[in-house]
């Protein structure tokens, strides 16, 4: 047998094993491919999915609980009712699981308003309602911050001027929006104290920029995501009760 052909076969791999050169695409395109009516429906998979979206629809649908009244992100400049829902049931669903991991209470709730996305209509409530107000993973997270942080926190509400969604706190604004009073469960906020303030991982993670929440004495994980609170709240309600009250509140006059 000649060995030609073997050595010839051993050179070109060395040539190539010294070859430094790297290659790289020069360019990259893509193509958006529409779907829409002109698309061929494959029955197969229609037929294969059908019994299922069935189920998931029928479940999504069901009635709940019933709202009496539009409830609108909009409808109050410091607290709106569908606001004030959010958080006083993120405090109710989220305090048992909190309480019974560590014996202790949530003090607040702070939420935002840009993570309310959808209203709420007269009618039946769903969970696809729950859905449509909340169509994020995000979870409830409790945090132990210190009175400091706190009053970090309503010097960011000042600027906000926004109807974020707050339970457990009330606060008292002059007409430029800058805090006259503030009580935690009836209280003064103390700055040698700490506490328990419920929200949303994106929140403590300095979202919307709340920076305050991101180096928390402690944080506790609920493992409980926000929209299935608002369904189990749903489930346990008849009807919804809620509206715009004193919670957070701007001073009208002199008085």
């Amino acid at each position: 047998m000649s060995l030609k052909p073997f050595l010839a076969v051993l050179l070109l791999f060395g040539i190539l094993s010294c070859n430094t050169n790297r290659y790289h695409p020069i360019e990259i395109s893509g193509k958006r491919i529409p779907i829409e009516e002109t698309v061929t429906t494959d029955t197969a998979i229609q037929n294969f999915i059908k019994p299922y979206s069935v189920h998931i629809n029928k479940t999504l649908d069901s009635a709940l609980a019933y709202n009496p009244t539009n409830l609108s992100k909009t409808d109050g400049v410091l607290n709106t009712a569908i606001g004030n829902l959010l958080a006083d049931l993120v405090m109710e669903q989220a305090n048992p699981v909190f309480k019974s991991r560590t014996g202790n209470n949530i003090d607040l709730v702070l939420m935002n308003q840009g993570g309310i996305r959808s209203n709420i209509g007269v009618g039946p409530v769903t969970a696809r309602t729950a859905y449509q107000i909340m169509p994020f993973e995000n979870e409830i997270v409790v945090v132990e911050i210190t009175g400091t942080k706190l009053e970090e926190m309503l010097s960011y509400l000042e600027k906000a001027k926004t109807a974020h969604p707050l339970s457990g706190m009330k606060i008292l604004v002059d007409q430029d929006f800058k805090v006259l009073e503030a009580t935690v469960n009836g209280e003064k906020i103390d700055r040698n104290k700490t506490y328990f303030v419920a929200t949303s991982d994106y929140l403590q993670q300095g979202g919307d920029n709340m920076i305050f929440f991101k180096e928390p004495v402690n944080i506790f994980p609920v493992d409980y995501k926000i929209r299935n609170s608002i369904i189990d709240y749903f489930s346990k309600v008849d009807t919804l009760n809620t509206g715009r009250d004193n919670r957070y509140i701007q001073k009208q006059g002199n008085n």
